[in-house]
């Protein structure tokens, strides 16, 4: 049986994604920050609760070894959890979006790192988006063009950088980020707009089921690769 770890998997797209593995067979682990809410997920889906802060090392390295004692391995990690960072921009708001956004990433990655190698079929997803696509955002035609979210967009270009590094570094794992969709969640109910999360989560659940010979170091959407 497949065991997959989402990060920020109580509400939107991770819960989602959770969902539809549990339906493929996959054994989930939901990681939240808050426990009352990733326990009640957890309940709710069927699947199992750790705790996980991405912005807190302790949390990150207790959760690990929780999965490592229950389970001895990890198959797929879905690096979900993320913030928008909507707003004023000082130093403070951005320390907060890019340790959320990509630090997390790292502090995960890298305690899961040993539980992944054990798999026969290693993979690791990055929520990343079309917002940290230069070619994207350059773009008149696209609406990100216009979207005045300059923190989230730049640490997720460092999500999708950290994703090519990652693939590079451990050949013998699949590391890909993506672009879900944009999804009717909490991040976007200020812009009204978005279209059903089970939609945009089966993007993911497409990177994570990926056979051993998938693909590794890309940034796509549903359409294929998106531009740099």
């Amino acid at each position: 049986m497949t065991v997959t770890l989402i990060t920020g998997a109580n509400k939107g797209i991770g819960f989602e994604t959770a969902k539809q593995l549990l339906a493929l067979g996959h054994t989930v682990w939901i990681g939240a920050r808050d426990a009352e809410r990733g326990e009640k997920a957890a309940a709710d889906l069927g699947a199992r609760f750790v705790q996980l802060d991405v912005t807190d090392d302790a949390s990150v390295t207790s959760a690990l070894a929780t999965i490592d004692a229950a389970e001895g391995r990890l198959d797929v990690l879905v690096n979900n959890a993320g913030v928008l960072g909507a707003g004023p921009i000082d130093g403070p708001t951005a320390l907060h979006v890019f340790d959320t956004n990509a630090v997390g990433v790292v502090r995960v990655t890298e305690a899961a790192l040993p539980l992944l190698r054990r798999s026969a079929n290693p993979t690791v997803v990055n929520v990343s988006s079309s917002m940290g696509s230069f070619g994207v955002v350059t773009n008149p035609d696209r609406p990100e063009f216009g979207m005045p979210l300059a923190l989230y967009a730049a640490s997720k270009a460092a999500a999708t950088m950290l994703t090519v590094q990652y693939a590079k570094a451990h050949p013998e794992i699949k590391f890909n980020a993506l672009e879900p969709g944009t999804t009717a969640t909490d991040m976007t109910a200020a812009f009204g707009i978005g279209r059903p999360v089970a939609e945009s989560a089966a993007t993911v659940v497409r990177l994570a089921t990926l056979g051993p010979d998938g693909p590794t170091g890309t940034l796509t959407d549903e359409r294929g690769d998106l531009p740099w």
